[in-house]
């Protein structure tokens, strides 16, 4: 497999795009970050300063007019996420779009068409996946190491107070898309579906408990794959010991990995079930030190453009999350059990994650 180096610009200088700038230096040479840009020009100018960038363009337009691009990191608020990868992807140019990747299923799924008519690809940043930890889990269990998969817990219980969502794009439907259940729990539950494959059916609930928000600020879901296995899912925004958690049991061992904002390898456990101690064993062989930051995720979309191939995690997979959010919020918003597919075009649920509209009134942007 050959390596080139790949040019690479981000859009938004944020918080998040310094974790982007931090891997796209530690690629070991895989890829140059040349430009970035942000509306807010100064920012831009500092950020890229403090990066080593040669360039700084105050607007996407301005950029991928300039710019000789290979990928582009969207660093930006959700809302803008779909128009600015649809443009990266009219230039050619793939998008590697931080999550949520889009406000709603039909957002999505144009998402998917433009990347059809291009020669580009459309990726989301879901890290998680990419631990070693992670990695291992899936290896084990593909290879019918670990047994049936039976139960799996999966917790994102965050603390975010009133002056975080001071921010004018946060806690509102129109801007952010959702809740904890959009933007917080969706590394660690991409990573359960991931683990245990196609889900089912969705029973969940959501609720506004403590926050200033027209979104909901908790959620919990149980959630039953095609495999046969449930989980129960708990998103969060208002519990003050943070913790991001996930268990899975399998017929022959627990692993488990607690941690707050990245997983290293030691934040990982496994309890093998009586008679099989060659479990632990197992999972001790693969033991090495990557974690779940940005780094891993980038050496991953590298090795995949050096192969001509889409990048991880592709629209199809990305979807599949998009699609599990959308099936929690029109349970927990109707009350009833939805099953996988049942969100189809012209359901309220695929325009917008509220669909129906929630059981409190708004707060913001009346």
């Amino acid at each position: 497999m050959s390596q080139r180096n790949y040019r690479a610009a981000i859009i938004g200088t944020g918080g998040i795009a310094h974790a982007h700038a931090e891997a796209l230096i530690g690629s070991g040479g895989r890829a140059s970050l040349v430009a970035v840009a942000d509306t807010d020009a100064g920012r831009a100018s500092e950020f890229a300063a403090k990066f080593g960038v040669p360039r700084s363009h105050g607007s996407a337009a301005e950029l991928l007019r300039e710019e000789e691009l290979d990928v582009v990191h969207l660093c930006t608020p959700p809302q803008s996420h779909a128009p600015l990868a649809i443009a990266c992807l009219e230039a050619g140019v793939t998008a590697l779009v931080e999550k949520p990747p889009t406000l709603s299923l039909a957002e999505f799924d144009a998402l998917i068409e433009a990347e059809r008519r291009s020669t580009a690809h459309v990726a989301t940043v879901l890290q998680h996946r990419f631990g070693a930890g992670a990695l291992r889990l899936r290896r084990l269990a593909a290879a019918g190491e670990l047994g049936r998969p039976l139960l799996a817990t999966c917790a994102t219980q965050w603390y975010r107070d009133e002056d975080y969502y001071a921010v004018p794009w946060r806690g509102t439907w129109e801007s952010e898309g959702g809740g904890p259940t959009m933007g917080h729990g969706i590394h660690q539950f991409d990573l359960l579906l991931s683990v245990l494959g196609p889900w089912s059916e969705v029973t969940a609930v959501a609720a506004r408990r403590a926050r200033s928000v027209d979104t909901e600020d908790v959620s919990m879901a149980l959630v039953t794959f095609e495999s046969g296995a449930v989980a129960t899912v708990v998103n969060s925004v208002v519990s003050p010991r943070q913790t991001s958690e996930l268990r899975f049991d399998y017929e022959r061992a627990t692993v488990e990995v607690a941690h707050l904002y990245g997983y290293t390898d030691d934040d990982w456990s496994v309890t093998p079930a009586p008679g099989h101690d060659d479990v632990a064993a197992l999972w001790a062989a693969g033991r090495t030190a990557g974690s779940s930051g940005h780094r891993g995720w980038l050496a991953a979309v590298l090795d995949a453009l050096d192969q001509d191939q889409a990048p991880p995690v592709t629209a199809e997979d990305a979807r599949r999350t998009m699609e599990f959010i959308a099936a929690l919020y029109a349970s927990a918003f109707t009350g009833e059990r939805v099953r996988s597919g049942q969100i189809t075009a012209d359901s309220p649920f695929a325009q917008k994650m509220d669909g129906t509209g929630t059981p409190w009134e708004k707060v913001r942007n009346s």
